[in-house]
């Protein structure tokens, strides 16, 4: 550590806490830095948000020249799987794995179905845009697919994930909790 970044880490230590935002979020029970931890599988979510809505849509209209139709029904294929996280919601309160535990194995399960997703789109994007030696409409079916375990990854990643801290957070800061989390939805 330089003798520049030592003097402001001791600068900030001596601020405390109380000023820091969403600080009064963090408990004895559930520290920020575990708060902070928690929070990673929301920026993965806000990740993947901005990748499909942001991202994907304007790269195959303008670079593959893929029409507005089909791309908007492909940006809207992950908000199918948006009624099913009542299921996630009860399964994971109710279901316990192998290991004892009850909300992570759905977050896992949800992460590689998210990222699952994306290592499948891009293939199916080649094959979408009609250049290569496969019909369009492989690539259309690819692609469907794949935006498909991007949106039930996300929403069984979030559903669990927003699960777990309540399940961690005291009654009195998990308002504060879940606000810090949405925010670290937008952060990502």
């Amino acid at each position: 550590m330089t003798p520049i970044s030592a003097t402001l880490a001791r600068g900030w230590m001596k601020l405390g806490m109380r000023f820091l935002p969403f600080a009064d979020a963090a408990t004895t029970e559930l520290p920020l830095g575990r708060l902070l931890r928690l929070s990673l599988f929301q920026v993965s979510t806000g990740i993947s948000i901005v990748l499909l809505n942001g991202t994907l849509n304007r790269v195959m209209i303008v670079e593959l020249d893929v029409s507005t139709l089909l791309v908007s029904l492909m940006v809207s294929l992950p908000l199918v799987f948006a009624p099913f996280r009542v299921l996630v919601g009860h399964r994971s309160d109710n279901h316990r794995s192998v290991l004892g535990w009850r909300r992570v194995p759905y977050i896992w399960m949800g992460s590689l179905l998210q990222f699952g997703g994306f290592a499948v789109l891009p293939f199916a994007l080649l094959v979408l845009s009609g250049t290569g030696e496969y019909p369009a409409v492989y690539g259309q079916f690819g692609a469907a697919l794949a935006f498909l375990m991007v949106g039930a990854g996300m929403h069984t990643t979030q559903t669990a994930g927003l699960a777990l801290a309540t399940d961690l957070a005291p009654e009195q800061a998990r308002p504060r909790v879940v606000a810090f989390l949405y925010v670290m939805l937008l952060v990502g």
